[in-house]
């Protein structure tokens, strides 16, 4: 089996050259699968030359040529180890192609995974946990310092700083008191006016329109209340 199989290397060997590395693997699949197609076109030679050999051989048993037709079949067991070693070859070469494409498939995987690992070696160099520290602290620091300005801002300057503010809340609460008094001052309605007798024929005489001053609506309130 062993030489069986050293024959058949040997003889591949010859039929087509030393295989040749190739370092793209799209390149070497595409080299076994010309070199499959043209194995199965030589298997398929083959298969017509044996089938004609039989029917060569049925031709020389009926003109009971005998040794013709022995030959015939010769030449057929030979046309049929050649296909047996083009179908061990095809296999192998199957066997190739499946080994390259996972080999692909795994190369590509580990190369995407590499690109990964780098990027996010690159990520965590720029993201340092030192540097991420140092920025938090610049940001808290930036804040600080701007609550400070805007307080500064805020602090009143020149005359303004002299007021006291107990002063002004005092003085606001008098404004305060003041304005709900005089809202209380003021009458809610009109007090309605007592009815005149009138002697009968008589048409008594509109009064004369006349504007009451402040005062007399200050009294006219005062009035209501003390009726109330």
């Amino acid at each position: 089996m062993l030489d069986s199989n050293r024959t058949g290397s040997k003889m591949f060997t010859r039929m087509f050259g030393k295989p040749k590395q190739d370092t793209s693997a799209l390149t070497t699949l595409d080299k076994l699968n010309e070199t499959l197609e043209m194995l199965e076109k030589k298997e398929k030679v083959l298969l017509k030359k044996a089938s004609a050999e039989v029917e060569k051989a049925k031709e020389f048993t009926k003109l009971k040529n005998k040794r013709a037709a022995i030959q015939c079949l010769k030449r057929k067991r030979l046309y049929e180890q050649q296909i047996e070693q083009l179908g061990n070859f095809q296999l192998r070469i199957h066997d190739q192609m499946i080994l390259l494409e996972g080999a692909k498939a795994t190369t590509e995987t580990v190369d995407a995974l590499r690109s990964g690992a780098a990027a996010m070696k690159a990520m965590q160099k720029a993201t340092n946990i030192d540097d991420v520290d140092k920025t938090m602290d610049e940001i808290n620091e930036q804040t600080e310092n701007m609550k400070m300005i805007q307080e500064a801002l805020a602090t009143p300057i020149g005359s303004a700083a002299d007021f006291d503010e107990d002063e002004l809340e005092a003085e606001l609460e008098e404004l305060e008191g003041a304005e709900l008094e005089e809202q209380l001052l003021q009458p809610a309605t009109t007090a309605p006016a007592a009815p005149v007798q009138v002697p009968a024929g008589r048409v008594p005489a509109r009064p004369a329109s006349h504007k009451r001053t402040p005062e007399e609506d200050e009294l006219a309130a005062l009035q209501a209340e003390m009726a109330l």
